[in-house]
């Protein structure tokens, strides 16, 4: 379901998990992908779509900030020598939403492919994030789509 940008006031809220029910986790300021067991608590991510409609333009779904419910955490693209890489950084997630200049590093198109949705970053294109295919390894960002890590999401919103 897309959202229009001028509605949306506040962040929508979910859980997310792969196909291998591997969940997000918070450890020392990174996320970690780890199984979804009884004594696991993932993070809720929070979503709040981008307002300016000048990036709605490239057909690859609706641009979204990130960031993690509870926390002034955000996740963030950066090229680090010359690798894209996935970054949680301390932004309070309406700041950038309500910022007038978009903050292009920050933003991900949330693109639905079935029942799952794919995050592809808008300042590093080709690039989604991943989860490893082995538990408890970092978040991160990958080219390869559907080789050896998951970059399809359920997201459960609430």
């Amino acid at each position: 379901m897309e959202i229009n940008p001028r509605v949306q006031s506040l962040p929508s809220y979910g859980l997310i998990r792969d196909s291998q029910q591997m969940v997000w986790v918070l450890k020392r300021n990174r996320l970690i992908a780890v199984p979804s067991v009884s004594n696991v608590k993932p993070v809720t991510l929070s979503l709040i779509a981008c307002t300016d409609t000048d990036f709605y333009d490239k057909g690859k779904g609706t641009p979204y900030y990130l960031g993690i419910k509870g926390q002034n955490l955000c996740l963030c693209c950066t090229e680090i020598q010359g690798q894209p890489t996935l970054q949680l950084k301390e932004e309070n997630i309406m700041n950038l939403y309500g910022n007038v200049k978009v903050q292009e590093a920050f933003l991900f198109f949330r693109s639905e492919e079935g029942s799952t949705f794919g995050f592809q970053s808008v300042s590093c294109p080709g690039w989604f994030i991943a989860n490893s295919s082995t538990g408890r390894e970092p978040v991160t960002l990958t080219k390869e789509r559907g080789k050896t890590e998951s970059t399809n999401f359920y997201l459960d919103e609430n």
